[in-house]
């Protein structure tokens, strides 16, 4: 585990490569699985502000579970999460084709909403979890993820990297320095100057 601020970060972030590969997986994350993606508080009031904007991006499905229950449900945990339609996929999700995308991403790059998704799907296949007051940065290994291991195998691109996007949307570029500032230093023993 690498300690960054107030977060511990998987090893797992920096052995496993991933590219996600959705010619091959089809975005079955989106539609598998036993609870919707995971939000945080505040993304629920996004949500339901631009719920009117992705509407249109939404299957007839989404749009009426949305409607009946709101922009969100409860896991097992009592964590809020996006509802499902007949507990497969996501409310969210629209489908070209035989892949499933996300309607909110979809708004989000035609300028409809400034709000690109949810940061769990942003940054999955990470999950994240907090324990005695830091939250740990973890790797969920899935089985419809295995294309991505694949293709991240072939092009090289460690998980840590895949997903700088989104790691730096969720805590700031600083934090991102001070990540690959570590795995550096783990890599070569060359510790960084404070």
């Amino acid at each position: 585990m690498l300690a960054v601020q107030n977060t511990l970060v998987s090893d797992n972030l920096t052995r496993v490569k991933f590219v996600c590969d959705l010619k091959k997986c089809h975005g079955a994350c989106c539609v598998d699985g036993d609870a919707g993606a995971p939000l945080d508080e505040e993304e629920i009031g996004i949500l339901e502000d631009c719920f009117d904007a992705v509407k249109p991006y939404m299957t007839r499905a989404g749009i009426s579970m949305v409607e009946d229950m709101g922009v969100f449900d409860y896991d097992e945990f009592g964590h809020y999460v996006t509802p499902l339609v007949n507990q497969r996929e996501c409310a969210f999700v629209l489908f070209e084709g035989d892949t499933a995308k996300c309607a909110i991403e979809k708004a989000y790059s035609e300028g409809k909403i400034k709000f690109q998704k949810p940061v769990s799907c942003h940054l999955y296949p990470v999950r994240l979890t907090k324990t005695y007051g830091d939250e740990m940065v973890n790797y969920h290994e899935w089985h419809v993820c295995r294309y991505a291991l694949v293709n991240g195998w072939r092009l090289d691109v460690p998980l840590y990297k895949f997903l700088k996007e989104p790691l730096i949307r969720k805590y700031g570029r600083k934090w991102y320095t001070e990540l690959t500032d570590q795995i550096r230093a783990e890599e070569t023993g060359i510790r960084p100057h404070k």
